[in-house]
């Protein structure tokens, strides 16, 4: 059962409500207050945030994509699954510290991005980043079109030799889905089906789920992700 971080900084809080309840009375116990209230909000922060990029994690996106689902507003959502296009290559030629820089600086760029759109970013794993928000059909393509462009600006990355620029592409897969459709059974596939298209036509692009569209039959990546390697090892299909 998925427990989100709402339902576990409650169970703490409760935990913690009798002492804190006790030791407010009292004013040399303040600053023990503080610092019990500061740990709590950051071992939330930790539960539903990637440390790296500052974006959330997979369980953040989880929990924005049931609010979403709870909404009577947007009723329709787009996914946006970021494959980004031969970052090993950058990881293992300049080492973990650029490979990191480079995490951090497309990060920022897509969390910038999203929040144009009224939308949520995040880290899934590795060099991919999701982004959900309720649909805007008037701005889909100029949306698809300036995650491409921003993501492939030139960086600079610290090196060993001192700081070097590089470029970067990303592949996209872009799906639409109702708010009330599973998120990963359905609009992380979709979008991930997609990504995976736009892969395979060279990478630097952005490619639309159409009903039907099936998970191209030579996927050009360098290996399994985790989260495939994951799914094989549960008896899952991808």
């Amino acid at each position: 059962m998925f427990t989100t971080p709402l339902v576990i900084a409650t169970t703490v809080a409760a935990t913690l409500g009798a002492a804190v309840g006790f030791l407010a009375s009292r004013t040399a116990t303040r600053p023990i207050i503080a610092t019990l209230r500061d740990e709590l909000a950051d071992a939330v922060w930790q539960l539903s945030h990637d440390a790296l990029t500052g974006l959330h994690n997979r369980t953040g996106l989880r929990a924005i994509h049931n609010a979403l689902a709870a909404s009577v507003q947007h009723r329709q959502i787009v996914t946006v699954l970021i494959d980004l296009d031969l970052f090993k290559e950058v990881n293992d030629t300049y080492g973990h510290d650029a490979g990191d820089d480079l995490l951090k600086a497309t990060a920022t760029r897509i969390a910038r991005l999203t929040a144009l759109y009224s939308g949520q970013a995040a880290r899934l794993s590795g060099d991919e980043f999701a982004v959900i928000a309720p649909l805007d059909t008037a701005r889909l393509i100029n949306m698809a079109v300036l995650f491409t462009s921003v993501i492939a600006e030139p960086v600079q990355v610290r090196t060993d030799d001192g700081p070097v620029t590089v470029t970067i592409t990303a592949s996209l897969g872009i799906a639409v889905a109702s708010n009330t459709d599973l998120l990963e059974g359905v609009a992380l596939h979709r979008a991930d089906t997609a990504m995976y298209h736009a892969k395979q036509q060279g990478g630097n692009r952005h490619v639309f789920y159409r009903p039907g569209m099936a998970m191209p039959s030579h996927q050009p990546r360098r290996g399994p992700r985790l989260r495939d390697r994951r799914r094989s090892q549960n008896g899952r299909g991808a």
